[in-house]
């Protein structure tokens, strides 16, 4: 894939105008206090796994709706006192996957807890999921999540999955092995987007590690990019051809860049400018709202796999670097 979006250094002045709606805020306070009136219920079941070096666990907690929501807990083996924990929120269409997928942070001392994403994980067979989403969406839909309730943002399907991952920050919060001074977001593409979202929206959040992420800058990404999943909302609307001013309304209250307005948080940022998934421009026009402390890697060459290990690597020297200063 060649270079298709602008120059870098054009990319990175890029901020475009936020299409906000007034009761943003509300909408979001709202949501989070109704999904707080259910038990959380958060279990943390021992996995049967003989790691030396790594405890595993089964986790399960009450997410929207009450709706019960599984993940992993890892945690270093032999800890002394609590450590602190990074939440991994996952790309598009992948589950929890398997414990191995996970080693990264508990072998660099840090706690991990994974989060499902509701109704992900059915198609992708290096990753199963095993979480449904049992609220269906009211609208007819294409194929995929990214339309499920879209003409309504109280039926969207990210409204779901944003306070499920607000409510797995309460989760984790509750486990004794968590040093709650150290909580961390993290996750690549709609992994970035959900930690996006839940930096702005968890006031325990103390760091954000964002890689390529999608949820962000909608209106540009569907003008630009020919690839799902920001093409299943392209079919929709020419299916709907009277859709759109609804779709695009429904979206501004899920969109990356009026999260990052409220980001506070020193984060880190991955964006590759091959990306024909994710497009940079939308990746700056997030990274360049963000309003706390802030670095962005630029991987040139790569599509939407970005750095991939080596950005694995610049996130855990990060992350020691920023948690060793307090």
């Amino acid at each position: 894939m060649p270079l298709f979006d602008l120059p870098l250094d054009e990319l990175r002045d890029y901020r475009p105008d936020r299409d906000e709606p007034a009761d943003f805020d509300d909408f979001w306070a709202r949501t989070l206090a109704e999904a707080r009136q259910h038990d959380l219920a958060a279990t943390y079941t021992p996995y049967e796994l003989p790691l030396a070096t790594v405890e595993v666990y089964e986790v399960s907690f009450a997410g929207w709706g009450g709706h019960r929501i599984n993940g992993w807990f890892l945690l270093p083996r032999g800890a002394e006192g609590p450590v602190p924990c990074v939440m991994h929120y996952i790309g598009y269409s992948g589950g929890r996957g398997f414990p191995k997928d996970h080693l990264l942070w508990p072998t660099a001392g840090y706690a991990v807890f994974v989060m499902e994403t509701r109704g992900h994980g059915g198609a992708n067979v290096g990753s199963p999921g095993t979480t449904p989403d049992p609220h269906g969406g009211a609208n007819p839909q294409a194929p995929g999540m990214m339309t499920r309730g879209i003409l309504d943002p109280e039926d969207y399907y990210y409204r779901r999955v944003f306070t499920d991952a607000v409510r797995a920050v309460d989760a984790a919060l509750e486990h004794p092995a968590v040093d709650g001074s150290g909580i961390v977001v993290s996750g690549g593409s709609q992994g970035g987007g959900i930690a996006q979202a839940t930096a702005a929206l968890h006031p325990a959040v103390k760091a954000a590690l964002v890689d390529v992420p999608f949820l962000t800058h909608f209106r540009r990404a569907v003008e630009i990019t020919g690839k799902d999943p920001y093409q299943e909302l392209v079919r929709f609307m020419a299916t709907r051809r009277d859709s759109a001013e609804q779709v695009f309304r429904t979206l501004a209250y899920f969109d990356g860049m009026n999260f990052a307005a409220r980001g506070q948080v020193p984060a880190l940022y991955s964006v590759a400018l091959m990306d024909d998934v994710c497009p940079p421009s939308t990746v700056f026009a997030a990274y360049n709202h963000w309003q706390g402390p802030k670095e962005i890697v630029v991987w040139p060459w790569n599509n939407h796999e970005g750095g991939g290990g080596y950005q694995s690597e610049e996130q855990v020297r990060y992350l020691h670097k920023l948690l060793a200063a307090g």
